[in-house]
């Protein structure tokens, strides 16, 4: 945890930018769109993306201000055939998102639609809107446990672990994959209410589950300590070793292993495009750029981060340019590291692709990384063509892409930085209205 949070911090520099657009799209390369929708009605103490307490008013604009910016994307010449929309709540304004979703396919070659919400959303107005229009739903949980829901502050938001529940059985019918996007090794979770959690996800009826580690940023660290506790990473692994094992080992296992996190229910079968996608987009699509407030772009080697401020997003909008305040340009060394951790996050690395790609082999372009990972039994194979992983590669794997995310979450605190006056009490604040 330690090499990789170092590592993280020195590759993710955020350095100001004053481009007005993105750079133009690479002929032939696929990539995905990104569309940030950073409301909530509350702010729960973990997030660390862009996320504003929802006022009707300023989302409307906001929506009004995103569908124009997708526009500046299609003037650049780009086209997907994925969209992803994550937040913040993308399902807060129905209405707008369903308008915003028409538009992306009306402009581009759209094959399919994820989207991100939360348990309150798991109900008929909303699902209605939904339904044809987005193949992927993934509906925040993060657990059934009633306790923990109310440290999360998320009980009195979205009812019990059984109408969660409830909702999900009802709901997992009108997607093509409907995902229970939930957390393990909260302080205060117990191995018994880890081991309810995952009975539960097996019964509920979903496609897909995600299990990720709990990870947070400068920004959150003390709301997060405050009302959840200090995580315990050597019980991270023990956690781990069983929600893996449980959930996808053995003859007639409920789940398979599709990443290190991620499990697909047997016998799903494939999607629109392909494989099931996974809740990381990035693990499908290398390269996507990124709209809204807060969002954040990885193109040619290079991420992007949109301004946090509303304010200076709707100028920019206004003046017809994009709101970026900041790029983090990543070294070959980088990228390879990128590669080694996205594709063993995947769980195979396609040692062909790396050195087509980077001109060397991975054992000599990251002969560090290698020689650890073969010397503490990550790898189950190890040939010209490929790595895949032990039970306890896929721990490791786990860890950098914990303290990657983390360290995007640094970056984004380091964007969060920038703001003043009532954003930064809205962000910083209780979650109440100002």
């Amino acid at each position: 945890t330690g090499v990789i949070k170092t590592l993280a911090k020195h590759e993710l520099a955020l350095e100001p930018t004053t481009e007005a657009r993105l750079p133009a799209p690479t002929p032939g390369a696929r990539y995905m769109l990104y569309m940030h929708i950073p409301f909530c009605q509350r702010l729960c103490p973990y997030c660390s993306f862009n996320r504003y307490p929802f006022r009707e008013d300023i989302a409307r604009a906001y929506f009004d201000r995103l569908r124009r910016e997708m526009r500046m994307l299609e003037d650049l010449g780009y086209d997907f055939e994925s969209v992803y929309c994550g937040g913040g709540t993308p399902t807060i304004l129905i209405d707008e998102l369903c308008q915003t979703l028409d538009l992306a396919r009306d402009l581009f070659s759209i094959q399919e639609i994820s989207c991100e919400t939360n348990p309150n959303h798991l109900a008929k107005p909303y699902l209605d809107q939904m339904e044809g229009r987005i193949q992927r739903l993934s509906v925040g949980v993060q657990s059934f446990d009633d306790d923990l829901l109310r440290q999360m502050d998320r009980y009195e938001k979205y009812g019990s672990g059984r109408e969660i529940f409830d909702r999900i059985g009802e709901a997992a019918a009108r997607f093509d994959i409907l995902n229970v996007d939930m957390i393990f090794n909260f302080p205060s979770q117990t191995e018994s209410v880890l081991r309810r959690d995952i009975e539960l996800i097996k019964e509920c009826g979903c496609q897909q589950t995600t299990f990720s580690p709990l990870y947070f940023s400068r920004a959150t660290t003390k709301k997060m300590l405050d009302t959840l506790g200090s995580p315990d990473y050597e019980r991270e692994y023990a956690y781990y070793r069983l929600l893996d094992a449980e959930l996808a080992d053995g003859d007639g296992a409920a789940f398979e292993r599709r990443t290190v996190w991620t499990f697909n229910r047997a016998g799903c079968g494939f999607h629109a495009c392909g494989e099931i996608p996974v809740d990381e987009f990035g693990v499908s699509y290398e390269e996507y750029p990124a709209i809204g407030s807060g969002a954040v772009t990885h193109l040619g080697g290079t991420i992007y981060v949109n301004t946090f401020s509303l304010r200076e997003y709707n100028e920019a909008i206004d003046d017809g340019r994009m709101s970026l305040m900041g790029k983090a340009a990543l070294s070959k060394r980088d990228l390879m590291r990128y590669r080694f951790m996205q594709e063993l996050y995947a769980l195979r690395l396609d040692k062909k692709r790396f050195e087509r790609d980077f001109g060397v082999s991975v054992e000599r372009g990251l002969p560090v990384e290698m020689a650890f990972m073969s010397a503490n039994g990550a790898f189950a194979t190890n040939t010209a063509d490929e790595l895949t992983l032990t039970a306890k590669g896929r721990y490791y794997a786990l860890v950098m892409q914990r303290q990657f995310l983390s360290g995007l979450n640094e970056l984004r605190d380091q964007a969060r930085a920038a703001l003043v006056g009532p954003e930064r009490e809205l962000l910083f604040g209780d979650g109440t209205q100002s």
